[in-house]
């Protein structure tokens, strides 16, 4: 391999929101797993490469080998949405899958990403337990919640991120600027939002007479669990099976797909090609791009600055 060339693997690659930031790089990815075929089809679409399905049916040793693993493991049993049954749900124990794969290749670093209730579900057991098992393999580790809404997006959308080194290395985690593009850039002219998008006059009523605030525009109308209402400047986060007026534009309409993939940092020309039920879930499981784009970076100033023994200059070198 070219010292110049390094590779990673997309793990619960999603429609890719993981695999952008590390190809814009440099990194050439080799190997990429997706169980979801509608998120297949939109992945193959954009990047002409069909990932690998289950990875619980994937032997390890058939996986290349690689630089960097990069995996957003299902949130859902973690999530204070779900039932936060953790590693008891069948879904929780897809991480022991990550780590019977880091164990076997051993990449020279990894990013992990995840709902930020995983550190304190069980009373921080659970992620107790995850930490513990990525140190017995050999890893330095480093963690940290980020909010999408710090990078760029407005969108609140706060996550775990889990970042680990073969070798021991010094890593701080990117400080977002705590500013957010403004709405009117995100949103499209309701005249160019299809009919199917808007509200019945019912939930538009509803919604205003819940509404306990002056309302102002544009902005997003949040109804929580327990039917109140919040006018924001911002979007809360995206879920994959919220209900369908979780999230109103303007109180009014939901979400177009290009909104939606704006939402989440996604480029302009991102292909979309299934329908708008199938997106609004591959939107509310992906990433938000821009904070994978400023850990990333990060990560490559870590190992550029970091002084190094002669005999792990050429393993340490792919981000150069």
């Amino acid at each position: 391999m070219n010292s110049n060339n390094w590779t990673f693997i997309d793990l619960f690659a999603g429609i890719g929101g993981m695999r952008i930031p590390f190809a814009e790089l440099g990194g050439e990815c080799i190997f990429s797993s997706e169980w979801d075929e509608f998120a297949q089809q939109t992945y193959r679409s954009n990047f002409d490469d069909m990932p690998a399905g289950d990875i619980t049916k994937i032997d390890e040793a058939a996986i290349p080998d690689h630089d960097v693993l990069l995996a957003g493991f299902p949130c859902q049993p973690f999530s204070i949405i779900g039932n936060k049954h953790g590693f008891g749900d069948t879904r929780g124990t897809l991480f022991f899958d990550i780590e019977r794969i880091i164990k076997k290749k051993q990449p020279q670093a990894f990013l992990l990403e995840n709902v930020r209730q995983l550190v304190s579900h069980d009373k921080g057991r659970t992620f107790l337990v995850i930490r513990k098992h990525l140190k017995e393999l050999g890893y330095t580790i480093y963690y940290k919640i980020l909010n999408a809404l710090d990078f760029g997006l407005p969108q609140k959308r706060e996550r775990i991120f889990i970042v680990g080194f073969l070798e021991q290395i010094a890593f701080n985690f990117p400080i977002g600027t705590g500013k957010y593009k403004p709405l009117s850039e995100i949103l499209e002219p309701d005249d160019k939002v299809d009919a199917s998008f808007f509200a019945s006059e019912r939930i538009r009523i509803s919604r205003l007479k819940k509404c306990k605030i002056e309302p102002f525009y544009p902005s997003i109308w949040h109804e929580n669990k327990g039917g109140n209402i919040s006018v924001l400047p911002f979007s809360c986060a995206l879920r994959a099976g919220a209900s369908y007026n979780y999230l109103l534009v303007n109180g009014i309409r939901r979400f177009s797909g290009r909104e939606l993939l704006r939402l989440q940092g996604f480029p302009e020309d991102f292909k979309i090609v299934v329908n708008i039920t199938q997106l609004r879930k591959q939107t509310g499981n992906s990433v938000a791009v821009p904070v994978i784009s400023a850990v990333a970076k990060k990560m490559q100033e870590a190992l550029q600055q970091r002084k190094r023994p002669e005999s792990h200059t050429k393993q340490l070198s792919f981000f150069e």
